[in-house]
C-alpha cells in the first residue's frame, strides 16, 4: 500500500509503472476507491472482471483527465457537453455513443460508454499521462462499496496495488444515460434531479 497523501509522487510512479505493466490499481476518487487497468490491455480487462467476481456482461465505465480526452473516447453530443461543462470534474457518470476510435472492450453493451472526470488530482494526474482508465468499485460483486483503502484491500486480496488516498464519501456517482431521448438517471447519486434539471438538461422518468 502506497500513502498517496504523505507521498503523492510515489504514488503516481507506483501506479504508472503498474498500468504499464499491464496490472490493476486499486486507486482512490472522490466517491468510492476503484479498481482501475488500461483499457487497451484485454487481459488486463479480463483480470479486472475475475477480481471483482463479475460477469463481462456487466460494463465497467471509463476515467478520464479532462474533457478533452473524453471525446476522444465518446461521441459528444449537446446533452452530454450540458452534462460535463455543469458538473465535472465531479461525481457524474455520462453514459452516451461510444467514440469509433475507442474500440477498448469494456463488457457489456459495446456500443455505448459510460465516463467520468473525477474530482480527484491524482487519477486525472494518471489518466493524463496513461490514457483512459477502465474502471469499477474495488469490491466484490454484489457487495457493498468501498470508501478506504484498507477495506478494498481486503474486499480485493492483498497482492494489488493500494493507493491510499484517505477515506471518500462513500456516494456512488451519479449516473446519466443521455442516448435516450429524453435523458435518464440510470443510478441516483451525489447529483440530484433537481440540479440536473437546473442547468436545462430535459430528464425522462427513471
Amino acid at each position: 500500500m502506497v500513502d498517496a497523501v504523505a507521498d503523492p509522487a510515489a504514488a503516481r510512479a507506483a501506479a504508472l509503472d503498474e498500468f504499464r505493466s499491464g496490472g490493476l490499481v486499486v486507486l482512490p476518487t472522490e466517491t468510492v476507491y476503484g479498481l482501475a487497468v488500461l483499457p487497451s490491455g484485454p487481459r488486463a480487462v479480463d483480470a479486472m472482471f475475475r477480481r471483482k467476481g463479475r460477469s463481462d456482461n456487466r460494463p465497467v465505465a471509463v476515467l478520464v483527465s479532462d474533457v478533452d480526452q473524453a471525446r476522444t473516447v465518446v461521441e459528444p453530443g449537446p446533452a452530454f457537453e450540458l452534462l460535463v461543462a455543469a458538473f465535472w470534474p465531479g461525481p457524474l457518470t455520462v453514459v452516451t455513443t461510444r467514440g469509433v476510435g475507442f474500440s477498448a472492450r469494456l463488457g457489456g453493451d459495446q456500443a455505448t460508454v459510460g465516463v467520468r472526470c473525477p474530482d480527484h488530482e491524482l487519477v486525472r494526474a494518471l489518466a493524463a499521462e496513461v490514457g483512459p482508465l477502465a474502471v469499477t468499485s474495488a469490491n466484490r460483486s454484489g457487495r457493498p462499496t468501498e470508501a478506504d483503502a484498507r477495506s478494498a484491500a481486503e474486499a480485493l486480496g492483498g497482492d494489488l496495488l493500494v493507493l491510499d488516498g484517505g477515506p471518500c464519501t462513500g456516494a456512488p456517482s451519479t449516473v446519466v444515460d443521455v442516448t435516450a431521448d429524453p435523458a435518464r438517471v440510470l443510478r441516483a447519486g451525489s447529483i440530484g434531479r433537481e440540479a440536473l434539471t437546473g442547468i436545462g438538461l430535459v430528464l425522462g422518468d427513471d
